[in-house]
């Protein structure tokens, strides 16, 4: 099942320039230049029902240097580049709707330099969360930014990727200390220093995270590290109702436990990961937490937590120290997607987020179960409420032509209900093609004018990622 690529139908380049720019890079790249059916379609989005539209090349560059001259090269003939990290995106973001050249960092994957003493490492755009985590983990350190996919960390610094370590550490805006970025015109822009602090002219760092690949591509990343907390702790507490479970986040936060991850489940969630991972979790509402400091601060936010979650008919609050019982219980998390697929294995999981302030958590989770409910469509919910932020993975039979329009209306009602209460319809899966339509009525005609003119003034002939982010006027 796909949405005909019609719904984000572009005018293709013109097909004699993208050919003659295939042959320029062909002579620079030789076999590091790909024009395979397989590897163009593997390069165009297939994790969504968003139809695939793959690019007419694929190149690999090693450095910097291949990325200006691939740019370069698309420039002079005016043929879109798209970057492409893991393509573990959920909105369309690595299409090619307009045809064009597809910039593969799997061969950028260095780690330039790790500064202990200052907190901060240098890597290239290619290296995921996990290789990056387990080269950090002999000196104490790691990069706690977890959208749950291994993805690469260029591709989350493009989307303003966050996950279930946002509530404590942020998200990607607030762990990207500065870039290399290669614009349209295959220049290189360096956006900031590793100084840790900074008021010197505008932060360009923060305009290119979150800019999908349509202002530049990343080609280098400083990152923020952590120490590896002395103790944490993993815990997993059942709540009579969603609402509940909620309202146990609410008041945490309000309460200033510094909690590092509090995950909601509700209990269609719960079932499908008790069966594809094989645990014995409590069938209702859960929240899965995760605490870190000390031995002593840990214990004392357990202790905490557990009060707050007795008051509002939570329990029995279950939490350990042992390492293997905590990435047990966080694998079934990660792979929550997957289990929602196998309750219904013929389907195609479509995951949608939204995020909303705090207080309106739990009116806006308890209110789309009851549309899924009155719908009849089925949708587990997981979040990382903590920070308002939830999912739904809607399970959609691509051939019930109604079901289809059912999760259509669906997804507007969710996005619609979420900025009628001060939020936003995305909170970490980013824009693309999928969430185009609603950026209008989250940000309003001027602001919509203010990016297009940032687009125009970085990327004139609109070479970047086009057909993203930023709809046509």
């Amino acid at each position: 099942m796909a949405v005909a690529a019609a719904n984000y139908s572009e005018p293709r380049r013109d097909a004699r320039a993208i050919q003659a720019a295939i042959a320029d890079l062909a002579k620079s790249f030789g076999n590091r230049l790909v024009t395979s059916q397989a590897v163009r379609e593997q390069h165009g989005h297939t994790t969504t029902w968003i139809a695939n539209q793959p690019p007419d090349a694929v190149v690999f560059p090693q450095e910097t240097a291949d990325v200006q001259e691939t740019v370069r090269i698309c420039a002079r003939h005016r043929v879109p580049v798209i970057p492409f990290g893991t393509g573990t995106s959920l909105e369309g973001h690595v299409n090619a709707p307009q045809g064009g050249v597809s910039i593969d960092f799997r061969d950028m994957n260095r780690i330039l330099a790790v500064h202990a003493e200052d907190l901060d490492c240098v890597i290239e755009p290619g290296v995921t969360r996990k290789l990056l985590n387990e080269h950090l983990r002999d000196q104490g350190l790691f990069f706690p930014i977890d959208p749950g996919a291994d993805a690469s960390l260029g591709g989350m610094a493009a989307t303003r990727a966050s996950g279930t370590n946002a509530v404590r550490y942020g998200t990607m805006r607030d762990n990207v200390m500065a870039l290399k970025v290669v614009l349209a015109n295959g220049e290189v822009m360096t956006t900031s220093t590793r100084a840790r602090k900074s008021s010197s002219g505008y932060d360009l760092t923060r305009l290119i995270v979150g800019s999908e690949g349509t202002l530049g591509v990343i080609t280098e990343i400083t990152l923020k590290l952590h120490g590896i907390p002395e103790a944490i702790g993993a815990a997993i507490c059942p709540f009579p109702s969603v609402e509940a479970a909620c309202n146990a986040t609410i008041m945490t936060i309000q309460s200033g436990i510094p909690v590092a991850r509090i995950e909601l489940l509700d209990e269609v969630q719960v079932r499908a990961c008790n069966s594809y991972s094989k645990l014995s979790l409590p069938e209702s509402p859960l929240l899965l937490l995760e605490f870190h400091g000390t031995e002593a601060g840990v214990a004392e936010q357990s202790e905490r937590f557990g009060e707050i979650a007795a008051d509002l008919g939570g329990g029995p609050f279950e939490w350990t120290v042992k390492a293997e019982d905590r990435t047990r219980l966080w694998q079934a998390r990660h792979d929550g997607y997957w289990a929602a697929k196998a309750l219904r294995p013929a389907s195609l999981p479509l995951a949608s987020d939204v995020c909303v302030p705090i207080s309106r958590l739990a009116e806006c989770v308890t209110e789309t179960q009851a549309d899924l409910q009155a719908t009849g469509l089925l949708g587990p919910i997981v979040g990382h409420v903590g920070d308002g932020n939830f999912h739904v993975a809607l399970l959609v039979d691509g051939n019930d032509p109604a079901e289809v329009l059912a999760t259509e209306k669906f997804l507007s009602r969710l996005a619609e209900r979420a900025l009628a209460m001060g939020g936003t319809c995305t909170g970490e899966h980013g824009v693309g093609q999928g969430k185009m339509k609603y950026l209008l009525a989250e940000h309003g005609a001027p602001a919509l004018a203010a990016m297009r003119a940032i687009k125009a003034a970085l990327d004139p002939d609109n070479i970047m990622n086009p057909g993203k982010l930023v709809p046509a006027e």
